[in-house]
């Protein structure tokens, strides 16, 4: 994380003694990403392209892992990596780079990373990914520390919510064992599930009995049914945020706004993100409308824009602030996000949104009603910010300090 992004706690105000450690947890593959920019169209077959542009960086579930915690909220992360260097490289950039707990995380013996290759262009991207799944954790296997996959290293410490309590040595735990994830989900405030037919994850229901609310991700259901009952974990889900195409789909109706008011019949609040449109929401409880229009900006790569978009909303929620907000929030950090590339490379900080607020304020003919929806973000960003606009460090495999 860069050292000069603004220390902003957007749950400052809220903290209490007793509250979980966590902010938001989530789980899922971390890929090693690597991101070619700078094509002028898409590759030819039989032809050799050459990028202008490169970059690598953890992707999969590390985007929004890594949007939560530039937005200043602690996220913990449970996944499986490779003890690879790719794997070794993802679990660094994220635990010491990022600032993310993976002490529910753990390294797999023999197992290689996920690799992820994007192609940005025209606004656009095409990707290419390899990978297997990664083979369950042994019931006794050490989490939290890479020392167990190559036998070197010591872990010493305690880690409450359910994990095993206790030292480490060369990947040996020495403490008393206890249940780990998936059987216990650590205690938080949040925790985003990624959604898919007919699979039910027991996490999250122990997630929402413990009192996180739950923000239901979603993707594109191959099994063409758009059936919402085969989602089982929505019952546990305080939000849940499709796009317009597969909200639409999943209600049977023609119009986004329409399908958001029926899923809003199914869950407390139903976001539906409309891409250039912006985004629209309803609150089941209140009834509550919002809509936000998109800010329009030069889209370089919109990878993980989605995963940022919903970083950004679960930030509002937790911060509680107004529905309409949060949207613009969301809609805000998915924008700045876009103008980077690759995924978790891409995901703005307080910085970035400081030093944009600062100079949307500047620009010549701006529509003080525009102005006026972010006016929300003069009560939590620094006075002074750097210019703009911000260019991130393309950390790139081999370098060494």
């Amino acid at each position: 994380m860069s050292t000069d992004t603004p220390g902003i706690d957007p749950l400052e105000a809220l903290r209490a003694p007793r509250d979980p450690a966590c902010d938001v947890f989530l789980t899922g593959p971390v890929f090693l990403d690597i991101i070619f920019t700078g094509l002028d169209s898409a590759p030819v077959r039989g032809t050799e392209s050459w990028a202008r542009g490169m970059g690598s960086s953890p992707g999969g579930v590390a985007n929004m892992a890594t949007a939560l915690a530039r937005l200043g909220l602690h996220t913990s992360l449970a996944a499986a990596f490779g003890d690879d260097h790719y794997g070794e490289y993802c679990w660094d950039a994220l635990e010491q780079g990022e600032g993310i707990d993976l002490s529910m995380s753990h390294t797999v013996p023999g197992w290689h990373s996920p690799v992820t290759v994007s192609m940005a262009y025209e606004g656009e991207r095409t990707m290419v990914s390899h990978g297997h799944e990664a083979p369950a954790p042994a019931p006794d296997a050490g989490t939290g520390s890479r020392a167990g996959a190559t036998g070197t290293g010591t872990s010493t410490g305690t880690i409450e919510n359910g994990t095993s309590t206790g030292t480490t040595e060369n990947g040996t735990s020495t403490g008393a064992a206890a249940p780990v994830f998936p059987q216990c989900p650590p205690r938080a405030r949040a925790a985003i599930a990624s959604l898919a037919p007919g699979r039910s994850e027991p996490w999250v229901a122990t997630a929402a009995r413990d009192g996180a609310l739950v923000f239901g991700d979603v993707g594109w259901d191959e099994t063409g049914r758009w059936d919402l009952d085969a989602l089982p974990d929505l019952a546990h889900c305080e939000a849940f945020l499709p796009n317009a195409e597969e909200a639409m789909r999943y209600t049977r109706t023609d119009c986004p706004r329409a399908a958001a008011h029926a899923l809003a019949e199914r869950v407390p609040l139903a976001v539906v993100t409309l891409g250039a449109e912006g985004a629209y929401a309803v609150d089941g409880r209140t009834g509550t409308a919002a809509a936000v229009p998109a800010i329009e900006v030069e889209a370089l790569d919109p990878t993980g824009a989605g995963d940022v978009f919903v970083a950004g909303f679960v930030t509002g929620t937790l911060a509680d602030w107004p529905l309409a907000d949060r949207l613009a929030f969301a809609g805000l950090t998915a924008a700045l996000s876009v103008q980077e590339f690759g995924g978790s490379l891409s995901a703005p900080g307080w910085a970035e949104i400081a030093a944009w607020w600062q100079l949307i304020r500047t620009c010549d003919r701006q529509d003080p009603a525009a102005l006026e929806r972010y006016a929300f973000l003069d009560d939590l960003l620094p006075a002074t910010a750097r210019a703009w606009p911000l260019r991130r460090a393309v950390p790139t495999i081999g370098f060494r300090q």
